[in-house]
């Protein structure tokens, strides 16, 4: 009677709950929980320290990382299961589960995430990640883009050397002035700055063909409207570029950078996208910064019909 009374009262905890439903479907590490849950380490680490106690999940060792799974018993199950409808972020955990997943299966990210950490520990004569970026540029079709957030507009600079028409839009008068100023010393005449917010772009409907935020969406007090922002300014056909910070809790980040947001999980970023109307949404951690606090970049990708 008390195991049963213990695993009852362990399951009623809303974190502990959301655990076993994940781990009922799938084997899963604790970075992949951390992922699912939007939690800290310590705190899913605690929590499946107690389901382990209690026998109600397991671990298998791989190497140097632990993947839990359930062994609560089917009528406790049954029950939770029943229970779930209680916690709204229980539908959220499903998608999310199939995006950690789909992410352990892309083999291919994993390599290529693992040469991009070399590529900069190693030197080779002539290569480089500008060298990369100039001719990946050179591959780009004559288009009309919106650098929402643009800051000084460095990458407007270098997206300006082969686009139609490059408008950067920032909310810093300061930034603007300089940024055109800047173009106007290096003779690039595509390039036009513009004052104004990610949030209400001065920009007229319909008429960009690609809409590129770097860094800016955890700046916006409202990053949905910032992506119905770069939906409406698009022509059908045209697509929303995002790379920003990947979720963290580097809660210092607020103060040392000003950021209103503590960056976007991929399931984030996809439901963002996807509210607004784009479809073919695809994201990605492109880059793990490795000092501390190892921020990660993540990217995400989508078309307007």
């Amino acid at each position: 009677m008390a195991s049963i009374l213990n695993s009852l009262r362990l399951a009623a905890d809303p974190g502990r709950l959301r655990i076993l439903l994940l781990l009922e479907h799938e084997e899963l590490s604790v970075a992949e929980l951390q992922d699912i849950l939007n939690k800290g380490q310590s705190q899913i680490s605690t929590h499946l320290a107690q389901l382990k106690q209690a026998g109600l999940v397991d671990d298998r060792r791989t190497g140097k990382n632990a993947f839990y799974r359930s062994k609560a018993p089917a009528d406790l199950m049954d029950l939770l299961r029943r229970a779930a409808h209680e916690i709204p972020e229980a539908e959220q955990d499903h998608e999310a589960l199939h995006l950690a997943l789909r992410k352990r299966r892309d083999t291919m990210r994993r390599y290529f995430d693992e040469l991009a950490g070399k590529f900069g520990r190693h030197y080779v004569p002539g290569r480089s990640w500008q060298a990369v970026a100039e001719a990946l540029l050179k591959l780009m079709p004559p288009m009309v883009i919106a650098d929402l957030g643009a800051g000084e507009g460095t990458i407007s600079q270098l997206m300006a050397q082969r686009a139609r028409r490059v408008i950067a839009i920032d909310n810093s008068e300061k930034m603007v002035e300089f940024g055109a100023e800047l173009a106007k010393r290096h003779g690039i005449a595509n390039l036009e700055y513009r004052l104004g917010d990610i949030e209400d772009v001065p920009i007229r409907s319909g008429t960009v063909d690609l809409a590129y935020l770097s860094q800016a969406l955890h700046h916006a007090v409202h990053p949905d409207k910032a992506i119905q922002e770069a939906w409406r300014i698009l022509k059908p056909g045209g697509r929303v570029l995002v790379l920003d910070l990947n979720r963290h809790f580097f809660e210092e980040a607020r103060e040392l950078y000003a950021d209103l947001w503590l960056g976007f999980s991929e399931l984030d970023l996809e439901k963002h996208l996807a509210a607004a109307g784009f479809r073919h949404v695809e994201t990605s951690i492109v880059y793990k910064d490795p000092e501390p606090p190892h921020f990660e970049t993540v990217l995400a990708t989508g078309e307007k019909p």
